[in-house]
């Protein structure tokens, strides 16, 4: 599978004044400093003293990288610091067959939580391994299957940690009332002693796309029937990646969107309707779904969605539906700027541009993505992404229905 980044996000921050990103018509900028230890451990900074945090942690995974994050007062950066370098080089020997016991049973529970005692939580794990061969590592959800979670070995889980726990595979952010050249002088005592680990391969497998539509029904325990749709796109941050966001946004983006419009309030035959691009570090997914009401069976949902999609295709967005878009991007974008720490605040943002695109000095760049997308360019993408190519075509449907589902072959 493809190697996974580790990166410590920690935000700082107490109540002051003084704004530090500068936000014009012409250019958006979160100044920082960036610099790389002799183990390989790059330090991005940023100073931020107008913006109060709490005390918060958390980590996640995604397919691509892990990442944690600390939230705290400036005065606890050096203790924050020390637990994050004591976990990235210290933490093997901690790793006992009793702990790794105790997690198995901890992430199998999650597990049961999120996929099989969720309504619909298989219809994702059953989705992807659809649209990517068995050895494609977007083939399978994060947090894997049970067989794979009860056949983990504690030396799967030691060399594991060997191989991407490591300075010269991680990215450490720190923002917020901090003096940047005290968080380096901290950075450097706490993270410049732990060994450089190997050099991680990243040789992204070739790029997949599907010969047909596959179409395919899963039984849940579920009371009504939901179909999926879902295609292979583009990576994140690649070229017509905002640009699908926007075409999510006009197919199912809120309740004046098309498809909403369309199955929720003149038909009536759904409760709701789902759209999103999902792009990772090496391919991306555009996924549909919408929810049958009482008396009403998939394929009904499917041919309008299929209507709707070609719509777009053949006519194109209006104006005010890209300008709608655009606005509701753009107003996200800069309420997470607003944060300093947690998911999606600036230390988290600045940790993931670096990874994803090479370096944390993204954000006007980002912002202008959503910003160029024109109704040609969406009319184009839907053709391109939506039309042309195959898709899957998921029907979860209550258990001993299987008749709700959408037949093979019912492409209108």
């Amino acid at each position: 599978m493809m190697p996974r980044i580790a990166a410590v996000l920690i935000a700082l921050g107490l109540l002051s004044v003084g704004p530090t990103i500068r936000l014009s018509a012409q250019s958006l900028r979160v100044p920082y400093e960036t610099f790389t230890l002799p183990n390989g451990l790059q330090v991005i900074l940023h100073e931020d003293h107008s913006v109060p945090v709490g005390a918060d942690n958390n980590g996640s995974t995604t397919e691509d990288r892990t990442n944690y994050y600390e939230d705290g007062p400036a005065n606890a950066l050096a203790l924050m610091l020390y637990l994050d370098s004591d976990r990235m080089g210290f933490l093997l020997p901690e790793i006992t067959p009793e702990k790794v016991e105790l997690q198995r049973g901890v992430v199998e529970n999650e597990r049961r939580q999120s996929y099989e005692n969720r309504p619909y939580g298989l219809a994702d794990e059953n989705i992807l391994k659809r649209l990517y061969p068995s050895n494609h590592p977007y083939n399978w959800p994060v947090i894997g299957s049970m067989t794979d979670l009860e056949a983990a070995t504690i030396e799967d889980v030691r060399r594991f940690f060997q191989t991407y726990y490591t300075p010269n595979n991680a990215t450490v952010a720190i923002a917020g009332d901090i003096a940047p050249r005290e968080a380096r002088r901290l950075a450097e005592r706490y993270f410049g002693d732990i060994p450089r680990g190997p050099a991680v391969t990243r040789t992204p497998p070739p790029a997949v796309r599907l010969d047909a539509d596959v179409y395919a029904t899963l039984e849940d325990r579920v009371q009504l029937p939901r179909v999926y749709h879902a295609w292979h796109t583009v990576k994140a941050f690649a070229d017509d990646d905002a640009t699908l966001d926007v075409v999510a946004n006009v197919l199912a983006g809120g309740r004046s969107s098309r498809l909403y419009r369309r199955l929720v309030y003149d038909l009536q035959i759904a409760t709701d309707v789902v759209a999103f691009q999902d792009g990772g570090r090496i391919d991306g997914k555009f996924e549909l779904s919408a929810t049958a009401r009482p008396g009403h069976d998939l394929a009904e949902l499917h041919r309008v969605i299929a209507e709707e999609v070609k719509k777009l295709a053949d006519e194109g967005p209006t104006p005010r539906e890209v300008e709608r878009a655009q606005n509701g991007f753009e107003a996200q974008f800069l309420s997470r700027l607003e944060r300093v720490g947690g998911f999606g605040g600036k230390a988290d943002q600045l940790n993931l541009y670096n990874y994803f695109v090479g370096t944390p000095d993204y954000f006007q760049k980002d912002l202008d993505r959503y910003r160029r997308v024109t109704r040609a360019a969406v009319q184009r993408a839907v053709r391109t992404y939506l039309v042309a190519p195959h898709r899957v075509v998921l029907s979860v449907v209550p258990q001993g229905k299987p008749e709700l589902a959408v037949k093979a072959g019912a492409t209108p």
